[in-house]
């Protein structure tokens, strides 16, 4: 391995219950890591163990190569974490959150107020901050969660299930922040969520259950080992497109046919040109992904 998070062979235990059970997997710096699984798959709990909130039973953890067991003083500096629940003080107002926070890495005074300036550009926060938290929106809290993580300029932003919960417009917002700390700082963001759309966008998707790998791959290797490709074709009778002998759907004004992959697009195409004159490919989605190699299918965040 030599990736910026580096893990091997990591267990945990709670009781009975296997929580995490021997995990191994690399993050690569730059990269939107995708870490899916539905509730009580291992998730936060791997995550809490990278942080060093949380004391493994087996296996060891690697952040640029250090390992978080014997240094974990040098490590916290690298990462910065948004956790699934807030971390802030809600009776505190958003600038003395900041502050405080900003104080544990020696971000004081003239240092901080710059820090907080740039925040402002990026998150919009300068608004608020004189606001207790316990009186902001649930977008509003996560954005100044995102703030509070990107204080000390880490290397690498861990984010556990950011949006959950969030409007599409928060939503929307909050992604063109890890864009554009992606393209302008090259940093590295380590994301567990339940929403597909989401993991769709990333370098690299591993998905667990029951705290083991179950796939991994980038999202198109994934769909194209998972699924199969879907071509619609518009205009045609329903019989040119049962002669083809593949499942299909009927849609308002179409017809969607299950293929298995583009090879076949591609020869059904070239064998019947007069049926395909308007018909567009597209690859299964993550959540037939996700539902092939788990059985689970998830919704709002829940499996089923």
């Amino acid at each position: 391995m030599n990736g910026i998070i580096e893990i091997q062979g990591l267990k945990k235990s709670f009781g009975e219950v296997k929580a995490v059970n021997d995990l191994s997997f690399e993050v690569r710096k730059g990269e939107l890591f995708a870490f899916l699984g539905v509730n009580g798959a291992g998730k936060s709990t791997t995550i809490s163990i990278i942080c060093g909130q949380l004391a493994k039973d087996e296996g060891k953890v690697f952040i640029n190569g250090i390992d978080v067991d014997t240094h974990l003083d040098k490590i916290k500096s690298t990462l910065g974490v948004v956790f699934q629940h807030s971390a802030l003080d809600m009776a505190l107002t958003v600038r003395e959150n900041l502050e405080s926070r900003a104080a544990l890495y020696g971000i004081r005074g003239k240092a901080f107020e710059a820090r907080l300036a740039q925040l402002d550009e990026l998150l919009g926060v300068g608004e608020l901050l004189k606001r207790t938290v316990k009186k902001l929106s649930g977008g509003q809290r996560r954005r100044i969660d995102i703030a509070r993580a990107l204080l000390h300029s880490p290397e690498i932003l861990i984010l556990d299930e950011p949006t959950t919960g969030l409007d599409p417009q928060t939503r929307k917002m909050l992604w063109n922040v890890i864009s554009t700390l992606r393209r302008d700082e090259n940093m590295t963001v380590l994301l567990t969520t339940h929403y597909m759309e989401e993991a769709a966008d990333a370098d690299y998707v591993v998905i667990i259950d029951k705290g083991q790998i179950v796939a991994k791959g980038t999202p198109l290797e994934l769909k194209n080992r998972y699924t199969g490709d879907f071509v619609t074709v518009y205009n045609v009778s329903e019989e040119d497109i049962k002669a083809f002998g593949k499942p299909y759907e009927v849609l308002r004004d179409a017809y969607r046919i299950s293929v298995g992959n583009t090879g076949e697009v591609t020869e059904l195409i070239v064998r019947n040109p007069e049926v395909f004159r308007d018909y567009e490919v597209i690859k299964g989605r993550m959540d037939d992904v996700f539902l092939a190699v788990t059985g689970k299918e998830l919704i709002g965040g829940e499996d089923k």
